[in-house]
């Protein structure tokens, strides 16, 4: 605890220094752009979907691999030390677990320029991982001539008895699963980047495209996974099941991964080099984002040299986000309409501003209502509330530096009763206060599903989305489960949307959850948070929100790499073994709900079955042609998502889930005329329909129904609520279309449709 307090007082100081004013790492930062075999892409570490007591860790490098990158493909670098560093105790400086990889490669066959031939392989890379328990004073060896899968070039390489390995590449992965001396499950080769993100339009200024282009798909990268027991990293060497609640503090551990190099490189004649001297950090990664849109560019080569427990020189990026400056309108919020449905509070509760620069909740420092929260002075006061110009050190910097306490006000706003300082609804402990960089995971929180109907990219904005508004959670302060509590940023799954989540973050989606709303809600007045201000931020997304194909449901969880011999614009045979099974659903009747379940990839010998809830005839079977539920399919007031699964018949391993929303498909409600018979007079909610939304047109054409003989106004209101057009229908038919001019200006617009006695908005993206 001294150390902490100690930590703590040196954050405090520098914070109130006075020269103090967040995707994955692909090419961050100078230095590291020239090394691509040392260069960090991205950290995940998560709870194992398929066994409560591991976790799984995995370390991705090397960005941007081409499939056909050859004829030298790239590999794991020798003379790199690759590591996976975890801390489980804040009162330790540094990692107390080191996993070391390094990496040699060999050439069976010299003689020929191909990578592989007649079955041997040039450049064939095999491993040797070490592991420390001791902070990195002293290493064992866990696993020699460990083998690394070659690239997976193509058909003729990899499947060819004659010429080939004679292996399907899938069989060759599975046998470089290695399990360690000491029971971790260990995989190293190139898989498929799992990442995702518009790289063209996010670092274009925040260009946000809601119909954005995955910067990475169909990219590979080298990964390093480890599957580990929770005792082993735990640091008691407890199981999960000795925990005492799903956010027990003993369970808390921090990760990051680095590649370091020798000191001094010498390049001799003949083309030999070698490396000498003391061993040089040149690559590190924690949280995602952190150097690519945190960490201004003067910085960045020092940050990726610099180890966690030496961050606290970047605290002001956190403390005042630059990102933020591009959620304000008084700064450069109007320059980037991509932004523009995350608008940090300048007014919560009529008097807390979140802006950069401003006071934040610095006005309660000492207060006596801060007793008993985080925020008092006998806690972290002097850390979240340490000056008057740094607001986000209440929300971003403990993200990103210290992890989440379970104390007031990081508890959801749930049973707060208006108060933000009260006890709210636990849902996140992942509080390391280690003051620095580290992917920070509670142990004790079970996984949720992948197959639940309630996963979500989202991770923990869902899970608090859920505990807000699920009757299941929000009727109660007691500790739940809430279904993604196991998401980004306690840990980070695979499936995460990190570049959303960390966009929401910055725009105070954090602060709105435990109840310091935003602007638009005024207390006692403002019937429910849920504001159009909040559901703007929920509905945000950061235009590519899943990888371009699926992951596996088992070790290593990452898929197999692209073939070279495809290419980007190679679409394959509709059965293809070298590209994963995926599901899709196809001719879909928005009159009726009927639709087909169809295929791409997988072994085309063997027979593939299909399931959906809330479908006729819901359960496992081959039938391709389906239909939605009545009930499901005429409630307006469910999700409209179907969970559509395919597996090979008889083996539960093999599912592939995809989310299809039916509504959207159909646009937004006109899937109810199917229940409508087309009766002039029945009974048909107000709606209004945007044909072709988002848009480039200076104009859109809406449909509206459900105002048959009545008077109907219509209102074009811009972002800030401000009305800019508006037309009037004398009296409106069963169905009417209306052109509507929303002109040049990119950004968003709503269009409300006002009746006598109903009012239906809806909003309209301008690109």
């Amino acid at each position: 605890m001294k150390n902490i307090l100690y930590l703590i007082g040196i954050l405090a100081a520098i914070c109130l220094s006075p020269d103090q004013s967040t995707a994955s790492s692909h090419r961050e930062a100078p230095l590291i752009s020239n090394d691509p075999l040392a260069d960090n892409t991205d950290v995940y570490a998560f709870k194992s979907p398929v066994n409560s007591e591991n976790i799984v860790l995995i370390a991705n490098y090397i960005p941007f691999e081409h499939p056909a990158g050859g004829p030298n493909w790239y590999s794991f670098g020798e003379n790199i030390r690759y590591e996976v560093h975890v801390d489980n105790n804040a009162a330790s400086p540094g990692a107390d677990v080191v996993y070391r990889f390094t990496f040699k490669k060999m050439n069976e066959d010299p003689s020929t320029f191909f990578l592989i031939r007649l079955g041997k392989e040039n450049l064939k890379t095999t491993y040797t991982c070490e592991r420390s328990t001791d902070g990195g004073r002293t290493f064992s060896t866990i696993v020699s001539d460990g083998k690394v899968p070659p690239p997976h070039i193509g058909p003729r390489s990899i499947d060819n008895t004659t010429v080939g390995l004679g292996k399907s590449y899938n069989a060759i992965v599975e046998q470089s699963i290695m399990t360690a001396s000491t029971g971790e499950k260990i995989f190293c080769g190139p898989v498929d980047d799992p990442f995702f993100v518009d790289l063209g339009g996010i670092f274009d200024l925040g260009n946000v495209r809601q119909s954005g282009r995955d910067g990475v798909a169909k990219f590979n990268c080298h990964s390093i996974v480890i599957e580990v027991p929770v005792a082993t990293l735990q640091k008691d060497k407890k199981t999960v099941a000795m925990a005492s609640n799903i956010l027990d503090p003993d369970y808390v551990i921090g990760v990051y991964a680095s590649a370091s190099r020798k000191k001094i490189t010498t390049i001799y004649n003949g083309g030999d080099v070698g490396f000498d001297g003391e061993w040089v950090q040149v690559s590190r990664l924690g949280m995602p984002l952190t150097n690519e849109a945190v960490i201004p560019v003067g910085m960045k080569d020092k940050w990726n040299a610099a180890t966690p427990d030496n961050d606290l020189q970047f605290a002001k990026y956190f403390t005042n986000p630059e990102l933020a400056l591009y959620m304000d309108d008084s700064q450069f919020g109007t320059a980037v309409p991509g932004l523009a449905p995350l608008r940090i509070q300048s007014k919560s509760l009529g008097a807390y501003d979140f802006r950069n620069g401003k006071a934040g909740l610095y006005g309660l420092k000492g207060n006596a209502a801060l007793d008993g929260t985080a925020l008092s002075e006998a806690a972290f006061g002097s850390v979240l509330l340490p000056d008057a110009t740094s607001p986000r050190a209440v929300d971003i910097l403990p993200i990103f530096y210290t992890g989440v306490p379970n104390l007031p006000p990081y508890q959801l706003a749930t049973g707060k009763a208006g108060n933000p300082l009260a006890k709210g609804k636990p849902f996140i402990h992942n509080f390391l206060p280690t003051l620095g960089d580290w992917l920070r995971l509670n142990m004790a929180v079970p996984a949720t599903p992948r197959n639940d109907p309630k996963f979500s990219s989202l991770g923990l904005v869902q899970a608090a989305a859920l505990g807000l508004t699920d009757a299941a959670y929000n009727t109660t302060t007691d500790l739940q489960f809430i279904p993604n509590m196991d998401g980004f940023p306690n840990g980070r799954r695979l499936e995460d949307d990190v570049t959303t989540i960390e966009l929401q973050a910055v725009g105070g989606v954090v602060l709105a959850a435990i109840g310091l709303w935003y602007d638009d809600f005024t207390p006692n007045v403002t019937p429910s948070p849920l504001t159009p201000n909040l559901l703007s931020v929920l509905g945000f997304n950061a235009g590519v929100t899943k990888n371009d194909t699926t992951l596996k449901a088992m070790f290593p969880y990452e898929q197999n790499p692209w073939p070279g011999f495809r290419g980007n614009g190679y679409e394959g045979p509709v059965s293809n073994p070298d590209q994963p099974l995926a599901v899709a659903i196809t001719n879909f009747d928005c009159l009726t709900g009927g639709f087909t379940f169809s295929h791409t990839g997988g072994n085309p010998s063997k027979t593939v079955e299909y399931a959906a809830a809330g479908v006729v005839n819901g359960v496992y079977g081959t039938s391709v042609n389906r239909m939605v539920e009545a009930e499901l399919f005429k409630d307006v007031n469910s999700s409209g998502v179907l969970i559509a699964r395919a597996r090979y018949v008889n083996e539960p391993a093999s599912e592939v889930t995809m989310e299809f929303d039916f509504r959207t498909f159909c646009g937004q409600k006109t899937w109810r005329i199917g229940f409508e018979d087309n009766a002039e007079n029945a009974l048909v909610p107000l709606s209004a329909t945007v044909m072709g939304n988002p848009t480039t047109n200076d104009e859109v054409f809406v449909e509206i129904r459900g105002a048959s003989g009545k008077r109907v106004q219509l209102d074009l209101a811009n972002i800030k609520g401000q009305v800019i057009g508006q037309q009037v229908i004398g009296k409106a038919g069963v169905t009417e279309q209306r052109s509507i001019k929303i002109g040049r200006q990119p950004g968003i617009y709503y269009l409300r449709v006002v009746t006598a006695d109903d009012r239906h908005t809806v909003k309209i993206l301008r690109k």
